[in-house]
């Protein structure tokens, strides 16, 4: 293995040192072979697309495409149309959510690329 060791995946920090067979990023805890830098690479340049095909970014804005019940909290419902700003793409979802945004009325949470229209 090289002096240099590669960025941390998940935050893009330098400060990744090894542990054993892993690399190990101090400053979110992610932990990754050196093996599959190459792989998360790949995968990480695959694009975030919305509902009907448009690749969605970091700051977008996006409009709900269905109703979306809450689990925990009170629960209720995001209804169609409810517009959410500033977006954040996340790779650590839980399941396959994609996106970590704030929604009006109901505070941060996780969404689905899928779910989502991105907005003009």
């Amino acid at each position: 293995m090289s002096d240099a060791l590669p960025p941390c995946p998940a935050c893009n920090e330098p400060y990744a040192y090894e542990q054993g067979a892993l690399l190990v990023c101090p400053m979110c805890g992610h932990e990754w072979s050196a093996d599959d830098t190459d792989a998360s690479a790949a995968e990480a340049a695959a694009p975030v697309v919305d509902a009907v095909g448009n690749v969605l970014a970091d700051g977008d804005t996006v409009t709900i495409v269905k109703d979306l019940k809450v689990k925990g909290a009170g629960g209720g419902a995001v209804k169609v149309g409810t517009k959410v700003r500033g977006i954040r793409l996340i790779d650590d979802g839980v399941g396959d959510h994609d996106i970590d945004a704030t929604v009006p009325g109901f505070g941060r949470m996780q969404l689905k690329s899928s779910v989502v229209k991105k907005s003009l």
